[in-house]
């Protein structure tokens, strides 16, 4: 499927994340450990809010890269990775499950301030596309500019009030993919992880029709980690607040990564984050 990378905290250049560590994004679109494909090479795609240190104003909306080639060959998201600083970005390796390789159909997807990324499928995508479609609020419809079930994921999301309330959105959406694969007689219908952020809060599913979802892990509090090593300089230069989300770990550092539980999501934020259940949010959903 695809592997995916959200960061929230001190403003870094991307090219921390996203080529320098051992197991980093890039290295995992090649050699990708722990998803269904070794291989995530049809296409790469970052989006991310601009440093606004010293700035007025409330976050502005993100900037987009995508492209179709694979991560490990790109040149030109390289040389941007190395000049590009930001205090929350999303990067995303994609593998096809079906849907053409082209670049409205790379992740992250955008709308308004909005950035949307999954890792995962809604099973026999081809036989409820249409039913899917017709759920979408008809004012975003035109907004749909690719074929890929992570798209219409999000406008789905969107028009189930998505910028009020992302957890009840998010439970909307996983109902009515589920409702109307039951109508169709499609099992297991939806796998997926998936982060969201308007620019201030980050928010990350995980979640499975069949309770067996793909990885998901987050980085353990900067405090933690600095005592764990002490010897690291990057700890000292790190905000208390940041934290990284990953599809599957950047290294093998002991005690770094924590996995995110089944049919959870979490809350990156100012202040404290939060690791909640979704199962109440789906409960609310059904009724």
């Amino acid at each position: 499927m695809c592997r995916w990378l959200a960061y929230y905290g001190s403003p870094i250049l991307l090219d921390e994340l996203l080529y320098k560590p051992e197991h980093s994004l890039i290295d995992q679109s090649r050699h990708a450990r722990m998803g269904v494909e070794t291989l995530n090479g049809d296409g790469v795609g970052v989006g991310w809010y601009p440093d606004l240190s010293g700035a007025d104003g409330s976050p502005s909306t993100p900037a987009l890269f995508r492209s179709t080639g694979p991560a490990w060959g790109d040149m030109n998201l390289q040389d941007l990775a190395a000049h590009v600083r930001s205090p929350l970005f999303f990067a995303h390796i994609r593998a096809s499950t079906g849907t053409p390789v082209q670049q409205t159909n790379c992740h992250p997807f955008r709308h308004g301030r909005w950035l949307w990324m999954h890792n995962g499928a809604i099973a026999s995508f081809h036989e409820l596309k249409r039913d899917l479609l017709l759920a979408v609020e008809p004012a975003l419809l035109p907004d749909i500019l690719g074929s890929t079930d992570s798209e219409l994921m999000f406008h789905l999301a969107l028009g189930f009030g998505l910028e009020e309330d992302p957890p009840a959105a998010v439970a909307r959406m996983i109902c009515q993919v589920e409702e109307t694969a039951a109508k169709h007689g499609v099992p297991d219908a939806l796998q997926m992880t998936v982060a969201t952020s308007d620019g201030d809060r980050m928010w990350v599913f995980r979640y499975s029709t069949a309770r067996r979802s793909r990885t998901l892990f987050f980085s353990t509090d900067v405090e933690t980690l600095g005592r764990l090593y002490p010897d690291d300089p990057v700890m000292s230069t790190l905000d208390p607040e940041t934290r990284i989300v990953v599809s599957e770990p950047l290294g093998p550092r002991e005690g770094a990564w924590n996995e995110v539980p089944e049919s959870c999501f979490g809350v990156v934020q100012s202040g404290q984050d939060e690791l909640l259940p979704l199962q109440p949010y789906l409960a609310a959903a059904r009724r």
